[in-house]
């Protein structure tokens, strides 16, 4: 690049993993109903050394060095590219709270990417950007998943295959994400410690139908089937323990009208899908249920955001 020095500005949405359904293979966009903004920032700029400044929520527990995800998420991009980058100042604005299960590393690294290919790029596609987010994710969850950073790049709820590819999948327009965020923090690391190594072959059984259940729904318009299937038999029953409240405050979703309930990924947030007439009362019965544990919480109502990672104009 000739002339003055290149910056872009890019932002990155929340994200839920495993809807429930589909641990590890299952993942969400996320946009709140109310047209508010819900994710990360980051700001990327050509530079004379690499600096990197955390602003926003939890900024403080975040590294401030190479160890950060930003830098991870460049070097596993320019190695996958073979590529060499020049020094770079980022400005990182985090909206999503560290811990919070609704893929607050996943935002990082995919605005990032996103702006260092429209800074940088050489016209390579975005299967090149999900390789190189799960090689960042996967240094803060301690597994490679895509569950989280699939979504959070591409947009849409995305099912990731055997090949490593996220596909798009369909989704009913009159269903809502309800996200209740407690005033807890919980690392992924930690809750995936709690899962066994194995799982009876009935629990896997299970899984595997509820799974194909749920695609089949959605491409057959099969509302029943797709309510049938949102049950988590693989993470839940061992993470509910590391979540005060987690337990009664899916079966208050339930009983509200709820077509299911669980964790927002690793947790600790719980994720209801409902369908719009009944958001309210979704909403209303999970905060009710934290606040009956003494756990205080911020309930949101959300649409597919459709967009994933894109790169912002100049004010927005």
């Amino acid at each position: 690049m000739s002339g003055a020095r290149g910056v872009v500005r890019a932002f990155a949405p929340a994200s839920t993993g495993n809807v429930i359904a589909g641990f590890d293979t299952l993942g969400a966009a996320l946009a709140p109903a109310d047209g508010e903004r819900w994710g990360d920032v980051v700001t990327v700029t050509e530079s004379d050394r690499d600096t990197l400044e955390c602003s926003g929520l939890d900024a403080d527990a975040l590294p401030s060095s190479a160890d950060n995800l930003v830098w991870r998420a460049l070097d596993a991009w320019c190695a996958r590219t073979r590529r060499e980058r020049p020094p770079l100042a980022i400005a990182l604005v985090k909206g999503l709270p560290v811990g919070s299960g609704v893929g607050s590393s996943s935002a990082s690294i995919a605005a990032v990417l996103r702006a260092a290919h429209a800074l940088l790029g050489d016209g390579e596609d975005d299967r090149v950007l999900l390789e190189a987010a799960g090689d960042a994710e996967s240094g803060a969850a301690g597994a490679r998943h895509l569950d989280n950073v699939a979504p959070a790049l591409l947009g849409g709820l995305r099912f990731v295959g055997p090949d490593g590819r996220a596909e798009l999948l369909p989704w009913f327009d009159e269903l809502r994400f309800v996200v209740a965020s407690p005033a807890l923090r919980l690392e992924t690391r930690r809750a995936r410690a709690v899962l066994p190594a194995a799982v009876a072959l009935g629990d896997a059984v299970e899984h595997a139908r509820a799974l194909g259940a749920f695609v089949h729904a959605l491409h057959t318009g099969n509302r029943e089937w797709l309510r049938a299937a949102l049950r988590d038999r693989i993470a839940e029953p061992h993470r509910l323990a590391l979540v005060p409240g987690a337990a009664d405050l899916r079966d208050a979703a339930l009983a509200a009208g709820a077509w299911g309930c669980s964790f927002s990924g690793a947790g600790p947030a719980m994720l209801a899908i409902a369908a719009a007439p009944d958001v309210a009362a979704v909403s209303a019965a999970m905060a009710r249920a934290w606040e009956s544990h003494g756990v205080a919480c911020v309930t949101r109502e959300c649409l597919l955001d459709r967009f994933g990672a894109r790169v912002l104009g100049e004010g927005a």
